[in-house]
C-alpha cells in the first residue's frame, strides 16, 4: 500500500467554512441555494460518521473532506473568474431572475456529483493509499444520503404546480436529469481516472472532457423559464 498523506481537515471544519460562506451570500443567490443544500448533506454525513454508520470512519471522513474541498475551491476560483467549467453555469446564472431555486440546487449537485466526486475519489485514494474499490462502500453510503435528500429538496424548492403535472416547463426540464444516473457515471469516471493515473496526459484530457460535459448539463438545467 502506498504511503498515506496526512489529512488534517475535519468534516466539522468544512461545515464551518460552508456556514461562513452562507452568512456572506444573499438568500436568493444561486450559489447560496446550493450551499444550503450541500451544507445539509455534509451535516448529515457528519452525523452518520459520529453515529458509527460508516464501517471505516477514516475513509468516510477523507472522502467527504476531499469532496467538500473541491466545491470550496471552485467558489474561491470564481473570485478570480477561473472556476471549473462544470461550475461556470451556476456562477454565471446565480442572479438570473428567470432561474428557479430548484434549478440552482440541482445544477450545483450536477457539478459536484458529476465532476468533483470522481476527482475526490482519486484524491482520497491517494491520501489513504488505497484503490477505488476500497472506498466503494463509503461512496455508496454518501450517494444514498444524497438520493434520500434529493426528493426532499425537490419538495421544498419546487414551486407549484405539482410534480405530476408534466406539462410544466420546470418539471419537464428537471425530468431530464437523474442523481442516480449521475452517481453511477461518476463511479465509472473515478475508476477510469484511477486507471489513467500513470498516464497524466490522458488523465488530464479525460478530466477536461468530463468537466466540459458536466458543465453542458448544468447549463441546460439552468435554462431560464417563464413565470
Amino acid at each position: 500500500m502506498a504511503q498515506c498523506e496526512q489529512l488534517t481537515t475535519t468534516v466539522d471544519a468544512v461545515v464551518l467554512r460552508m456556514r461562513a460562506l452562507d452568512a456572506t451570500l444573499p438568500e436568493h443567490d444561486g450559489v447560496a441555494v446550493f450551499n444550503r443544500v450541500y451544507l445539509a448533506v455534509t451535516e448529515a454525513v457528519d452525523r452518520h460518521i459520529d453515529g458509527g454508520r460508516f464501517p471505516d470512519a477514516r475513509a468516510a471522513i477523507t472522502l467527504d473532506v476531499r469532496f467538500a474541498e473541491r466545491y470550496l475551491a471552485a467558489v474561491a476560483a470564481d473570485e478570480e473568474r477561473r472556476p471549473p467549467a462544470c461550475w461556470r453555469p451556476l456562477f454565471q446564472m446565480r442572479r438570473h431572475p428567470g432561474v428557479r431555486p430548484l434549478q440552482f440546487a440541482l445544477a450545483g449537485i450536477n457539478a459536484h456529483i458529476g465532476h468533483d466526486l470522481a476527482l475526490a475519489v482519486v484524491d482520497a485514494c491517494r491520501s489513504l493509499g488505497c484503490e477505488p474499490v476500497d472506498l466503494e462502500d463509503e461512496f455508496d453510503r454518501v450517494g444514498d444520503l444524497l438520493v434520500s435528500l434529493e426528493e426532499r429538496i425537490r419538495e421544498d424548492l419546487m414551486p407549484g404546480p405539482d410534480l405530476l403535472q408534466i406539462a410544466d416547463p420546470l418539471t419537464h426540464l428537471l425530468g431530464s436529469w437523474s442523481l442516480e444516473r449521475a452517481r453511477d457515471a461518476t463511479w465509472s469516471a473515478a475508476r477510469a481516472l484511477w486507471a489513467l493515473r500513470r498516464l497524466p496526459d490522458l488523465a488530464e484530457e479525460f478530466t477536461a472532457r468530463l468537466d466540459a460535459a458536466v458543465g453542458f448539463a448544468g447549463r441546460m438545467l439552468l435554462t431560464p423559464l417563464p413565470d
